[in-house]
């Protein structure tokens, strides 16, 4: 790879919610205390190209979920110098709300998401309120009219989308849900965003509590790792750890921004 294939990768919190242990792990947890969650979009920012990484939810998302919307995923990304109306690449890691409900936010962006994914979205599974919850069904409608827009790429697997970036199947959480792997300076990045929500699940072999396959799910963990290699950053999808493992993206941004690498 040349030094045109490497990139910076930032994480930027829109969002954040209280919430407990118990709820954060399959079977619960017998520590009923505090473990918040935050809610990222990603960036990943080269020499010849800038990728993001999921969009976010609108406000009217935040108020019927009960969620604290900091910042649109344009205005948070706005503070690392990326441009949400300019941007011409967006991975969609899965459809949940908090994944994709942002995504007007980018109107000159093609997405990048997994078939299986599409078809878990509108499928007969979305009969069942126990994998539907997650989904707005008003987002996945948009999506569809995407498709028709000609503006969704569409991945069997794993695919590289640009030099130094590709998507990898991982599955578990939903159907479709996909990581995505960054050749940063310092080695190989995973973005795993609801592969792992926290460090925890993966690390102490923990599902978190939203799965639809978790033999998947706990599988995905090995793949996270393999992606890597020895020496490899894994970076979770909702954990404030992020925060004391990584730098601010610049002092002004603490406990809003973080270069992962």
């Amino acid at each position: 790879m040349t030094d045109s294939d490497t990139y910076e990768v930032f994480a930027v919190k829109y969002a954040e919610r209280d919430a407990r242990r118990p709820e954060h792990f399959l079977g619960g947890d017998p520590h009923d205390v505090p473990m918040p969650m935050d809610y990222f979009v990603w960036a990943i920012v080269g020499r010849d190209r800038t990728i993001v990484v999921d969009t976010g939810f609108d406000a009217l998302d935040a108020e019927s979920r009960h969620r604290r919307l900091l910042r649109t995923a344009s205005q948070g990304l706005s503070l690392i110098g990326v441009d949400a109306a300019a941007a011409p690449t967006v991975v969609l890691t899965h459809l949940h709300y908090d994944h994709v409900g942002g995504f007007d936010q980018f109107p000159n962006a093609s997405f990048h998401l997994q078939d299986r994914e599409m078809s878990f979205a509108t499928g007969r599974h979305m009969m069942d309120s126990e994998f539907s919850h997650p989904f707005t069904a008003r987002h996945v409608a948009e999506m569809v009219m995407a498709v028709h827009a000609k503006r969704v790429h569409f991945h069997n697997g794993d695919a590289e989308i640009a030099p130094g970036v590709s998507v990898h199947h991982i599955g578990g959480h939903t159907d479709g849900l996909q990581a995505v792997r960054v050749n940063t300076a310092a080695g190989w990045l995973v973005l795993a965003s609801d592969a792992t929500h926290y460090y925890e699940n993966m690390e102490a072999t923990r599902p978190f509590s939203i799965v639809f396959d978790v033999p998947a799910m706990v599988a995905g963990y090995d793949l996270l790792r393999a992606l890597v290699a020895p020496g490899g950053v894994i970076v979770p999808g909702h954990d404030p750890m992020v925060f004391e493992r990584h730098p601010p993206a610049d002092p002004a941004l603490s406990g809003i921004a973080v270069r992962l690498g």
